[in-house]
């Protein structure tokens, strides 16, 4: 089994949460305009993607699109032709795929993308996202690195991807947040799955950062980072464990 390290530029800048985006100013979440930002601010990128009905990963965080769109209906029942004519809100743009994004970013800042789950209960019905993005980032020469809250997903990233550095997005699992029957809530809640996947790091929850098994796999040598960082005051209570952060809201400092 690998474990490809994370790349030292992973901890040394802040990573913009769903690029920087700032709906007021013409950048929605994961547009190429947050992504643009982000690169000309030097911060690393943060990106969500889902599976197109053709099977091609999209750069878009949520399962459906009223939030972020005049549309309606789910990302995967639409071609990606078609979400590419789909204006984001607050934007000018359509909906991106993975491999136009590659191109924008171009290895000039650290990028982690996280494959969101196509189970509906994170269990193992994946496959297709995963070929999607190892298909994308076949040859990409810049700092990228992979993660989701499915660890089937992260362990098909694993056999399709052995070099590409891979971790678990993670968390409380608080069953009155999550769609998910309590026993799921409560076995993903220990990370039980960091050695079996392979994985160099997690991404948590920053409400949940004084878990004593986020301490423990510190101590083991797993990068911590978390999401989401929105002010200062919140950077510097993740700071006291996490070595990362991603942050949306507030100019999160670039660390000498």
């Amino acid at each position: 089994m690998t474990r490809p390290a994370l790349p030292d530029s992973f901890t040394q800048v802040p990573l913009a949460h769903r690029a920087l985006h700032d709906i007021h100013d013409g950048r929605p979440e994961n547009s190429r305009a947050a992504i643009l930002a982000a690169v000309d601010a030097g911060y690393g990128i943060e990106i969500d993607v889902q599976l197109s009905a053709d099977g091609a990963a999209m750069v878009f965080h949520d399962y459906h699109l009223e939030r972020l769109t005049d549309a309606q209906g789910a990302v995967q029942l639409l071609s990606a032709a078609e979400l590419k004519a789909i204006a984001l809100r607050g934007g000018q743009e359509g909906i991106p795929d993975l491999p136009e994004v590659l191109a924008t970013i171009a290895g000039r800042v650290p990028l982690l993308i996280e494959l969101k789950d196509q189970d509906g209960a994170m269990g193992p019905k994946v496959g297709p996202l995963e070929a999607a993005v190892a298909e994308a980032l076949e040859g990409y020469a810049g700092d990228v690195a992979v993660m989701s809250f499915n660890p089937h997903s992260v362990a098909e990233m694993q056999r399709l991807c052995p070099t590409v550095p891979r971790g678990l997005t993670t968390s409380a699992y608080v069953p009155s947040e999550w769609p998910l029957p309590v026993t799921v809530c409560d076995r993903l809640r220990e990370i039980p799955d960091y050695d079996t996947v392979g994985a160099g790091f997690i991404s948590h929850e920053l409400s949940d950062l004084d878990r004593p098994r986020v301490a423990a796999l510190k101590e083991a040598g797993a990068v911590i980072a978390c999401w989401t960082v929105r002010s200062p005051a919140e950077e510097a209570q993740a700071r006291k464990v996490a070595d990362t952060i991603t942050f949306e809201g507030y100019a999160a400092p670039i660390r000498a």
